[in-house]
Formats: structure tokens, sequence, C-alpha cells
């Protein structure tokens, strides 16, 4: 079979999926309610801000984690964000499904001692390209 066949059909089983309808009709709901839109974005917004703080190393407080857990809570009682959060985990986990087998099977192709040499070589010409500049 011709993986662009493959990949196209896969495409479109992805599209029939009951999964994506529910994701996409979730999405429409949502457009429609300014309310619940918001108040989707506010915790995003807030997720977000916690997740920059975490990767630059600083302390989350417990308060902010406390904060944004009650923003989750409040989150589910509005049935519109509680079907698009769920919808969209299903859909997410149905994507990485599928891209874990795919990585599987890619990965029978792939020479990873090979691979390994690639990524030393390009590491080490990095290094010197740095240190002729003077930054190592």
């Amino acid at each position: 079979m011709n993986p662009y066949d493959a990949a196209h059909m896969l495409a479109k089983a992805l599209r029939e999926s009951p999964e994506f309808k529910g994701y996409k009709d979730a999405q429409e709901l949502l457009a429609k309610d300014n309310t619940a839109r918001e108040m989707l974005v506010d915790f995003r917004r807030e997720q977000l801000r916690l997740q920059k703080q975490k990767l630059a190393g600083l302390e989350v407080a417990p308060e902010q984690q406390e904060r944004l857990n009650k923003l989750f809570e409040v989150l589910n009682l509005n049935l519109t964000v509680k079907r698009y959060l769920d919808a969209e985990f299903r859909f997410s986990r149905l994507l990485a499904d599928v891209q874990k087998i795919i990585s599987d099977a890619a990965g029978e192709f792939i020479n990873p001692e090979l691979m390994q040499q690639l990524s030393m070589a390009f590491a080490d010409e990095n290094e010197n390209e740095n240190a002729e500049k003077g930054e190592s």
C-alpha cells in the first residue's frame, strides 16, 4: 500500500471518528457560548502562566495551585466547558495513540546507533562553532 494513500485513509478515518465528531460539536457549542469560552480562556491563561513559572524553575506556591484547581472545579460545573474538555481529551488521546503506532513503526526503520553518531557529530560541530565565536 502506498503510504500517502494510507495517510489519506487515516485522515478520513479520523474525520469520521466519534472522537473527532464529538470534539467538533463541542467546539461549535463553545464558540456560541461567550461566558463558557471566556471561562475556559481564563483557565488556560492561568494554567499557562503556572507552567511557564515551573519551566523557569520558579516554585508554584500552594495557593496558586489551589486557585487553579478551584478554577477547574468551577469550569466543570459549566456543561458546555465540561463537554468541550472531555471531547478534547478523548480526541487528543486518539491522536496520541495513532502517533505512537506510527512512531513505533518508524522506529523499526531507524538505526539508533547511526542516529546517535549523527547527533554527536552535529553537537560537536555546534561546540566548534561556539568555541570559534568565543561562546564556550
